[in-house]
């Protein structure tokens, strides 16, 4: 009867991990352990609404965020991991983002699972590819005009302009070269032929490079900002973290499935190293930099309300002319 359809569905007080469509690989959410269950939702912003036990907001155990949108979180709201052996297994970098970048000797608040780059993807463009060495140089390109999607997240933009090389307003010139901001569905105006070229994290380029030969990725060796993603627990949630699924996470067979996806968990690099040595050579340095590139990469860190205001101020000063 119809006790037995409830008994399929989960009951209502099976932990809940919340996470944004497709920002958790399927492979890895196969493995979650009963009575865990994943509750997709729309966006980022839902999961967040979520975090804040916002009226009519599902319950979490687990949260998913990226490092953009756990920062915009409260840490009174989340409590500590309590996951210090898997913490400790993770490459220092990972450490201050544990933290939320809290200072030292603060406590752990997030489990990053995995880290990347933002990449410029290109369609068709080996005039542009063989000229890689110009680095982030080739977003201001005059073929790209108005054929490139830039990041939706004005301060990843600033970023990039940050590391063009100087001029008087490289922010501008670079806002001026946007066909759109929106890093969700560049890929598909990329492929649709309506840009040529796309900057966007590395794991969301990874997939397609596998599948699609008229895509090429640069990364420039002068680096690029990091993007994470995090697990973090609620304050009220009562259940344990799942230890062994997050383990799981970072070893072999499950590993190659997240790779495979451009999810890389933020293991020092001797361990990393025989799952990555299967992969061609030109998609490894995109799943993990050489080391001198990826010390070139920068955390995007909180921002104080002074250093915002800054940046709000640039960005708009920064703002094309209508044409």
């Amino acid at each position: 009867g119809s006790g037995v359809l409830a008994g399929c569905r989960g009951s209502s007080d099976d932990p809940l991990l919340l996470s944004a469509r497709g920002e958790l690989p399927p492979a890895w959410v196969k493995a979650l352990p009963k009575p865990w269950r994943l509750q997709p939702l729309d966006s980022p912003a839902a999961v967040l609404a979520a975090a804040m036990q916002g009226p009519g907001a599902p319950a979490a155990a687990l949260l998913q965020l990226s490092d953009g949108w756990a920062a915009q979180l409260d840490p009174a709201v989340l409590q500590p991991l309590a996951a210090p052996q898997l913490l400790d297994q993770l490459a220092p970098m990972a450490a201050p983002v544990s933290r939320l970048f809290q200072s030292e000797g603060s406590p752990a608040l997030a489990f990053p699972w995995a880290f990347g780059t933002w990449v410029l993807v290109l369609r068709n463009r080996p005039d542009l590819v063989r000229r890689g060495a110009e680095g982030w140089d080739l977003l201001l390109d005059p073929s790209l005009r108005r054929k490139l999607v830039l990041p939706s997240s004005p301060r990843v933009v600033m970023e990039l302009a940050a590391r063009l090389t100087p001029q008087a307003d490289s922010l501008r010139q670079l806002r001026q070269q946007a066909l759109a901001f929106d890093e969700r569905d560049g890929l598909n105006l990329l492929l649709a032929g309506d840009a040529d070229g796309v900057v966007v994290p590395s794991h969301r380029a990874v997939p397609l490079l596998i599948s699609d030969p008229r895509l090429q990725a640069l990364l420039p060796a002068s680096g690029s900002p990091l993007w994470w993603n995090l697990l973090l627990r609620p304050a009220a949630a009562a259940t344990p973290v799942p230890l062994e699924w997050l383990r799981d996470g970072l070893t072999l067979p499950l590993l190659d499935r997240l790779l495979a996806g451009g999810w890389v968990p933020p293991l020092p690099r001797e361990q990393l190293a025989p799952a990555l040595n299967r992969w061609p050579q030109q998609l490894r340095g995109l799943l993990l930099p050489p080391p001198a590139v990826l010390a070139r990469c920068t955390n995007l860190e909180p921002l104080t309300a002074m250093e915002r205001q800054r940046s709000q101020a640039l960005w708009d000063r920064a703002a094309p002319e209508s044409p």
